[in-house]
């Protein structure tokens, strides 16, 4: 694996909703995946059926605001209301979209919740990687169903997985460690987030929905890359790292450590040959 040079290394904090964290370093790493994968996000955005657009509009489970931030770009006519039950999230949000605060409404709510605050009756409602958090998806969707305008759209985006940043073959000392990485990852998380790799499409229809679209973004960034990708890479293999180790060998744990070092000349931060390599789902539902 290439290294550039030390003194393109910078100091980060450490993506995925699965595991506990502190919350400065969960805020960072939804920061630096909104800003890595920007493009999709407006790409997903601008492929949604929903005519001459919507005026009022739910994100839930906002997180830090990237698809809030993106839905507000798209629809410059529409108010948002972004919900999260992490006030370290919503504030993010808030200072992030300062320009267009008379457009965003924060409500902070536990949305595994039966009842759930007051959030209007929006024409579009817009789930990104917080659907298989719910304890009862099927009751989400119902809830989701409800909410919706009649003529609505359900907007529901899921990550086919963790993303890949490493070279086939990298590291030279331990070759596939990313993948075993991610096997123990999946493992994990058949565990701990059984709703994971749910039939999205199936279990909209079976909500009472129309789904009108199902369209796949793979993200493939090589190299060249940003200064936010080699910290986004670190963020997410320091994460891989937590839900990971107690499944890896001796020897591929020290191999991982070698890259988490910010001080190594081994450390991610310096490698030139980064990429970033996943897949994001969307169905795009209607109330009729």
């Amino acid at each position: 694996m290439n290294h550039a040079s030390p003194h393109t290394a910078r100091h980060v904090h450490e993506h995925e909703h699965e595991h506990e964290h502190d919350a400065g370093d969960h805020s960072e790493i939804l920061d630096l995946d909104a800003d890595v994968l920007a493009e999709h996000i407006a790409s997903i955005t601008a492929w949604l059926p929903v005519g001459a657009g919507p005026r009022r509009i739910v994100d839930l489970g906002c997180g830090t605001g990237a698809g809030s931030l993106a839905l507000l770009d798209r629809f410059p006519g529409a108010e948002v209301t972004a919900v999260d039950v992490s006030a370290a999230h919503l504030h993010r949000l808030q200072e992030k979209a300062a320009g267009a605060a008379d457009r965003l409404r924060i409500v902070r709510a536990d949305l595994d919740a039966k009842a759930w605050p007051d959030l209007g009756t929006p024409e579009l409602v817009w789930a990104s990687a917080s659907m298989h958090h719910m304890s009862d998806p099927d009751r989400t969707l119902r809830q989701v169903h409800d909410l919706l305008a009649p003529g609505g759209l359900f907007a529901v985006v899921e990550l086919a997985g963790f993303p890949r940043f490493l070279p086939v073959g990298a590291p030279e000392e331990a070759p596939g460690l990313e993948e075993r990485c991610h096997a123990a990852l999946d493992r994990h998380r058949a565990e701990q987030v059984p709703h994971r790799d749910a039939d999205w499409g199936t279990k909209l229809t079976q909500a009472g929905f129309t789904v009108e679209g199902e369209r796949t973004v793979t993200v493939d960034i090589g190299p060249p890359h940003t200064d936010a990708v080699g910290r986004y890479a670190l963020s997410s293999l320091r994460r891989l790292r937590g839900s990971a180790a107690s499944a890896l060998t001796a020897g591929d744990l020290a191999a991982l450590d070698r890259l988490l070092d910010t001080d190594s000349p081994h450390s991610v931060l310096r490698c030139t040959d980064l990429g970033v390599r996943t897949e994001r789902t969307v169905w795009a539902a209607r109330r009729t």
